[in-house]
């Protein structure tokens, strides 16, 4: 690769020290002092998520070594492919904070030669992305870097008026994607609210759910159907591939349980935790034959109705509630099936869901703006953190 004019490449050892953490599992010896600790679950793709913050007891006399600096960049030794190299930079929103041993704490030497947001921006980037893959060792899944390799990484960049310049574009890609984040945030709890208000706080006539929904046990005779599928809490219905990066599945599929479009599907042992989804993106697939699959009488029950009371707080404790006393907390068709639920006139049913359906379209609209926004950004960062678009800050353009 050219240098661009102006640019220099540097291993990261002549720049910055490269520290590694604290092992939990250590046992410790001498005066020891509760100090908050940051883990790998901790340091997220582009931020930091401060939500839970566990604490360790430190030894006094490795205070200092294991104590996160403002401006040190904390990276992510590997995990999962997307976990290897994920990092941002420590702005010391909890003081005297340590890290664990599976993240890196890169301190810059001199910050007026080389700005900590650049560089945590670089390694985000795909030109960060590939040298961390091209070195780290790999199983399958799983992959790895180790400090020497850290060290070794080839840091690009231009004169320290220029590295501002870059982070300020790009810090306004951040600023815009936050801000819709936050507005898909503020729709999420509209959404909650009526959740609770439509279904909880008008008083709808109640219903067992066995008087409109029917267990379905078809077989996926001679293994006709090829696409098997899994049902998250998360994502709903996914491609196991997708979901485990690999296919989890029997050879043999001819046991599995057919599940067509607008049918219902849950795992028995995971419902407790939301494991339960509409089969919406495919016109069919197969399950494991643990799964349990229903069919809805939409004479009865308006499915989109239906798909939203299951969002419901309260719903989820019924089905939760329903799972106890079993010795393995699973939920049969019969017990989901005897959960009562609110279930108006049919026209009351089609209002509410129109309405629940409009919001929760907002809501996806406006992630799906943020994830158009990422990609952009992505796009952005390969070229101005590699200086094939430059970055003239007096004169407030960028050029190729």
């Amino acid at each position: 690769m050219t240098l661009p004019v102006g640019w220099k490449k540097i291993s990261l050892r002549h720049l910055a020290d490269v520290r590694t953490g604290l092992s939990k599992s250590e046992k410790r010896q001498g005066i020891l002092i509760k100090r908050p600790y940051l883990r790998v679950a901790n340091v997220q793709d582009g931020y930091i998520d401060l939500s839970e913050i566990k604490a360790i007891d430190v030894p006094v006399n490795q205070l200092e070594r294991f104590t996160l600096h403002e401006g040190d960049i904390v990276l992510t030794e590997g995990g999962d492919f997307d976990k290897l190299g994920r990092g941002y930079v420590w702005e010391n929103k909890i003081s005297d904070c340590v890290h664990q041993n599976h993240i890196f704490a890169v301190r810059i030497h001199d910050r007026k030669t080389l700005n900590p947001w650049f560089l945590s921006f670089q390694m985000q980037s795909r030109y960060g992305r590939k040298y961390f893959l091209s070195c780290a060792k790999q199983t399958t899944n799983l992959a790895s870097i180790n400090a020497g390799q850290l060290k070794q990484f080839p840091v690009l960049f231009p004169s320290f008026n220029e590295q501002l310049g870059i982070i300020e574009f790009i810090s306004a890609w951040d600023l815009a994607i936050e801000k819709i984040v936050q507005l898909a945030s503020a729709k999420e709890k509209v959404y909650s609210y009526a959740l609770s208000y439509l279904f909880s706080h008008i008083n709808h006539p109640h219903t067992h759910i066995n008087t409109f929904a029917a267990e379905v046990t078809k077989r996926n005779k001679n293994a006709a159907y090829k696409r098997v599928l899994s049902v998250t809490n998360r994502n709903g219905f996914v491609l196991p591939e997708e979901q485990f990066n690999r296919r989890v599945a029997s050879t043999d599929l001819s046991n599995y349980k057919v599940v067509l479009n607008g049918q219902y599907a849950y795992n028995p042992s995971r419902i407790n935790v939301g494991s339960i989804a509409r089969l919406d993106d495919y016109d069919m697939g197969v399950l494991s034959p643990m799964y349990t699959v229903l069919q809805l009488d939409e004479t009865k029950v308006n499915s989109d109705y239906f798909k939203h009371w299951l969002n419901l707080h309260e719903a989820k404790e019924r089905i939760k509630r329903s799972a106890q006393g079993s010795v393995r907390e699973t939920v049969s068709f019969s017990e989901f099936s005897s959960i009562h639920m609110p279930l108006p006139s049919m026209e009351k049913q089609k209002s509410i869901a129109r309405y629940l359906n409009s919001v929760r379209e907002e809501i996806a609209l406006l992630y799906d703006y943020a994830e158009k926004l990422k990609l952009q950004k992505r796009g952005l960062m390969q070229k101005l953190l590699t200086g094939k678009w430059r970055v003239r800050p007096d004169e407030g353009e960028v050029t190729e």
